[in-house]
């Protein structure tokens, strides 16, 4: 493959960083952020949500990979991984720079049936880069409801937020949520190399 391809196929690559602020201002409530996500927030996102010691990976909103690249390092050999998203766009960037994974074209509401269609037993963990605070009550409902019938028991869910989206109604419901969901939250630290800043919602099942 050439240098151009390889460029293409990056998701800090100029072409995917217009890629993703076109598809942002198509569609900002499905997106969530102007940018991808960087590899210091991968990088904490796939430790706390165990990934090294999970079976059966499911990503929600893998975007242009950042998290994606990120769990492929991390996972054991013979994991399963499933990734889902539901941008055509964005499905094709990862389709061509990961043509091993298997990469679905749906909404994490179908996530209990997508795992039953490809023979995959329950996860144990789920990395999330979907932008909750952005969706109504109503579908965070139904995504995180979803979420709990793909889980293992004591299995992870991991997510992220933007601070100043913490104050926001769709911030809060979420947070009250997965507190009343979870048998147990934890916040990290704010991630400062991210544009915007973030931090890291870990739930245990």
């Amino acid at each position: 493959m050439n240098q151009v391809a390889k460029k293409k196929l990056s998701p800090q690559a100029p072409e995917n960083k217009i890629l993703f602020l076109r598809e942002y201002f198509l569609t900002p409530h499905k997106m969530g952020a102007i940018v991808p996500s960087s590899t210091a927030l991968a990088r904490e996102i796939v430790r706390l949500a165990h990934v090294a010691d999970s079976s059966v990976i499911v990503e929600y909103g893998a975007g242009t990979g950042s998290f994606t690249k990120e769990i492929l390092r991390r996972k054991r050999r013979d994991a399963s991984f499933l990734a889902i998203e539901s941008n055509p766009c964005m499905v094709e960037i990862l389709r061509q720079r990961f043509p091993d994974l298997t990469v679905l074209q749906n909404s994490v509401e179908d996530t209990p049936r997508l795992l039953q269609q490809q023979h995959l037993a329950l996860a144990d963990c789920i990395v999330s880069g979907l932008p909750w605070s952005s969706f109504s009550g109503d579908l965070q409902d139904r995504l995180l409801e979803a979420t709990l019938q793909a889980l293992r028991p004591s299995s992870t869910f991991v997510t992220f937020a933007y601070p100043h989206a913490l104050f926001l109604p769709g911030g809060i419901r979420f947070r009250r949520k997965i507190n009343r969901l979870f048998s147990d939250v934890a916040v990290s630290n704010i991630i400062w190399n991210n544009l915007p800043p973030a931090l890291i919602y870990h739930c245990v099942k």
